[in-house]
């Protein structure tokens, strides 16, 4: 295999996280659905559990079709649990993505009908109805998946215009951001409006010449000049990489069998960057290109990420163009992890 060498370019830029960044707002969250459903037309690969043919049995009888779940001998019908999460303020009519899991012994749910199955919360509420054709996973085809499966049928009530104040939650507790996050909140609003409750909780009054919603605008992007470290998890068995999209890398460099990982400091200014002339990208493999402007790659004129910082999710996308295999890029995001150059927390699935 050819060797590439891959350059991404680090501006000099200061890179600081806003309040949203690193907070929720409490109240204002997702909330998980479930239900239990039946998936019919697997083509002999359905299971044939006793439950599944319970089920049927079941939904033959609200259509008032008597039979024994004895003489059920189907091989085409699955039992399955359904998921989905309910996004905050979504309203009747809005579609949901559906996760599709079987419980029994089927082989293959790929291309099976779910059949109207109810979506409940944790009170035991209908909030969403799901239906359609599942797409199985490529390898495990035991569960998959329904893009806008489900309609939403009903809302949680939660009336955010009435709020006089908000409460901000800390994804960590740190009493220096806490502190720090009151004063810049304060400061941005020239008076003393927010008051740390403990090391995590911020209460903020709403100004009353304010929308709450361009109140919240306001608060989220505030800027603190300094970072709780996000997380990037692998799961390497599911061949799988969960990172958030302004997790960036610092300078380092890795030289491995097949291609030289090279983050690295520039001291070019805006007009240099635009310079072609002063281009420090190199060219990779079939006209892959970065340069020019920090991360960016061209495929056959595909652009990916022309941030000026390089992030984790860049480099994904530029190592998955030079047609490396998913375990170089996990080993390489690891390389990275223990040198200290990714801005997160590494987590390993297990």
């Amino acid at each position: 295999m050819k060797k590439f060498l891959l350059t991404l370019c680090l501006s000099l830029t200061l890179y600081s996280q806003t309040i949203k960044d690193i907070s929720n707002i409490v109240g204002i969250r997702e909330n998980p659905l479930i239900g239990h459903g039946l998936v019919v037309g697997l083509a002999g690969s359905g299971d044939k559990s006793q439950f599944t043919m319970q089920s049927l049995q079941n939904l033959l009888r609200n259509a008032f079709i008597k039979i024994p779940a004895s003489s059920i001998k189907s091989k085409n019908i699955a039992t399955v649990m359904v998921t989905a999460v309910l996004p905050a303020f979504a309203r009747q009519g809005d579609k949901l993505k559906l996760k599709i899991s079987s419980v029994g012994d089927a082989k293959s749910l790929d291309g099976g009908q779910l059949l109207l199955t109810q979506l409940k919360g944790v009170d035991g509420k209908v909030y969403a109805l799901a239906q359609g054709t599942i797409t199985a996973n490529d390898k495990i085809k035991t569960s998959g998946y329904i893009y806008e499966g489900a309609i939403v049928e009903n809302e949680i009530d939660y009336n955010l215009r009435d709020e006089k104040y908000i409460t901000l939650s800390l994804l960590r507790a740190d009493a220096k951001i806490a502190a720090l996050a009151q004063d810049k909140i304060n400061e941005k609003f020239e008076k003393d409006i927010a008051y740390a409750l403990d090391t995590r909780t911020i209460e903020i009054s709403k100004p009353s010449n304010m929308s709450i919603v361009r109140f919240i605008s306001e608060v989220q992007n505030i800027n603190l000049d300094t970072m709780i470290k996000n997380k990037v998890i692998i799961d390497p068995v599911k061949e799988i990489i969960v990172a958030g999209a302004d997790i960036t890398i610092s300078p380092v460099t890795i030289s491995r069998k097949n291609f030289t990982l090279r983050i690295k400091k520039s001291d070019f200014n805006d007009k240099e960057w635009e310079d072609p002339a002063k281009n420090v990208g190199l060219n990779i493999g079939d006209n892959v290109t970065i340069g020019q402007e920090p991360v960016k790659v061209n495929l056959d004129n595909a652009l990916v990420n022309t941030k000026r910082q390089p992030t984790v999710s860049d480099l994904v996308r530029a190592m998955k163009i030079m047609k490396l295999n998913i375990t170089e890029i996990i080993e390489t995001i690891k390389m990275l992890d223990d040198l200290g150059a990714i801005n997160a927390d590494v987590e390993m699935v297990r």
